[in-house]
């Protein structure tokens, strides 16, 4: 089964405001970071890479993350 804790969930730091939230209560994000080289030549170089970011209640609200998600789900539907 592993070394997972039952009955207490794993605490996780908030990442505006440094609070600590259990990791079933806290609001987990996919923050997309892109990185270039800015050269206008054929050696340009980007890289994408996605970053699981973790909110408080209070600064996701404040972030309007919850509506972001709840389009982010319409738009797979297909409702949007």
């Amino acid at each position: 089964m592993g070394k997972r804790r039952r009955g207490r969930e794993r605490l996780e730091n908030c990442d505006s405001c440094g609070r600590t939230v259990p990791r079933d209560k806290a609001v987990d994000f996919n923050k997309r970071s892109v990185f270039s080289t800015d050269l206008r030549t054929n050696d340009n170089i980007t890289l994408f890479t996605d970053v699981d970011v973790y909110y408080c209640i209070s600064c996701a609200k404040h972030r309007k993350i919850f509506e972001k998600k709840k389009k982010l789900a319409q738009m797979k539907r297909g409702v949007f």
